[in-house]
């Protein structure tokens, strides 16, 4: 093989460092997304007291679940009140960013000992070059998840393939705390079984327009003809469909040691309206930019640009960017600016994909001044009415 490359994917990370701070909880439903008010009390005995999902009333969306929860029918992004019908009972407890931040820089660091060829992917996820590696696959995949375990107390797991596409795939196929890997004569029998789904970038939308043409399976996709796929896809999507159904990826790894720019999206369940949907889209663009502000302090920039990508549900896609005049890293500022371009786009169709940049990254040591966040109820589109 040409190429190794490997994903690696910390298992459930938020709640799983939730789990280090309170080992108690461990094997329950565990939901991570509340606020301030759902803080644990302690009983006048000692006991940390916990709230339950039941109790939560309000518009937050879930940040991640315990795999208990997750078994349930619980994601991340689902709206807190939605998940409290399905796991009443799951534990709540809000987002420590800092805290995760910590960990994601050790985990990193420990593969970075190992490996140090990494394109960093956020805050819980990596690939790795091991093309130069002189031992076995599974004898590197091992080696890294020991390192991770004995730097944080906590499990990954790991894909490894000849590309970053195969082995993103290949990730996510034995999890919590798996190795999975796809050698170049696998296609066939261990990719082409998978749900379409399980590419990359095959969102919930192209799913249903796959499902409906009768494409169920990566294997469906692959035999697909190009000409068919073009009469409900662009061109270039069907060139890309059909490259990765046959688990052809030319991507390097790349290694930024300064980064042009940083970005975060989403892609909904389902398609939202820009009225009927407000609250949950202004949830959403709130957690976006409040995840760009860990990504910015981790990397250790600020951003003058700030850009918004916005698909609709006809897959047509739009972007905006708005400078401003010193940079910025918090999540209030970004999400000002992103306000501000969101404004510019004409938002007559409904939304399938929301995302935010931040670009002309400097580091933050070198940047001398701040900008004061404007009133975020007065720029934002989906602020409050």
């Amino acid at each position: 093989m040409s190429r190794r490359i490997a994903h690696l994917d910390m298992d459930a990370f938020y709640a799983s460092v939730e789990l280090l701070r309170y080992p108690e909880l461990r094997g329950l439903q565990l939901v991570v997304g509340g606020g301030s008010a759902s803080r644990p009390s302690i009983a006048p005995d000692g006991t940390r007291l916990f709230s339950r999902l039941r109790h939560y009333v309000g518009r937050g969306v879930i940040t991640t679940a315990s795999y208990e929860a997750r078994a349930l029918g619980v994601h991340s992004a689902m709206g807190l009140m939605k998940a409290a019908k399905l796991a009443p009972d799951a534990i709540l407890l809000p987002a420590d960013f800092t805290q995760y931040r910590l960990y994601s820089r050790r985990f990193k660091e420990a593969v970075a000992r190992i490996a140090p060829t990494i394109e960093d992917r956020g805050i819980d996820e990596i690939y790795i070059d091991l093309s130069d590696r002189a031992e076995d696959a599974l004898t590197l995949a091992r080696a890294l998840k020991d390192a991770v375990r004995a730097a944080t107390g906590l499990t990954c797991s790991v894909g490894i393939s000849p590309n970053k596409l195969l082995s993103k795939i290949a990730s996510d196929l034995d999890k919590p705390d798996g190795i999975t890997i796809i050698e170049e004569g696998d296609i066939e029998s261990r990719i082409w079984p998978l749900p379409v789904g399980c590419i990359n970038g095959i969102g919930p939308k192209a799913q249903q327009r796959l499902h409906a043409m009768g494409v169920q399976t990566i294997g469906d996709l692959a035999k697909t003809p190009a000409e068919v796929l073009a009469s409900q896809f662009s061109d270039r999507y069907v060139h890309w469909l059909l490259q990765s159904a046959h688990g052809r990826d030319d991507r390097p790894v790349v290694v930024e040691s300064a980064p042009r720019s940083v970005s975060r999206e989403t892609t909904f369940e389902r398609d939202l309206h820009v009225r009927k949907d407000r609250p949950a889209l202004s949830k959403v663009l709130d957690g976006l930019c409040t995840r760009l502000e860990a990504d910015l302090q981790r990397k250790g920039v600020l951003g003058r640009t700030i850009g918004v990508k916005v698909r609709f549900d006809d897959f047509s896609t739009v972007t905006r960017d708005h400078s401003v005049s010193v940079p910025v890293g918090d999540s209030v500022s970004i999400r000002a600016a992103a306000g501000l371009c969101l404004k510019r786009i004409p938002l007559e169709r409904r939304i399938r994909l929301l995302g935010v940049r931040v670009g002309s990254l400097v580091s933050a040591a070198e940047a001398t001044s701040a900008v004061t966040p404007a009133d975020q109820g007065q720029l934002c589109l989906f602020g409050p009415d």
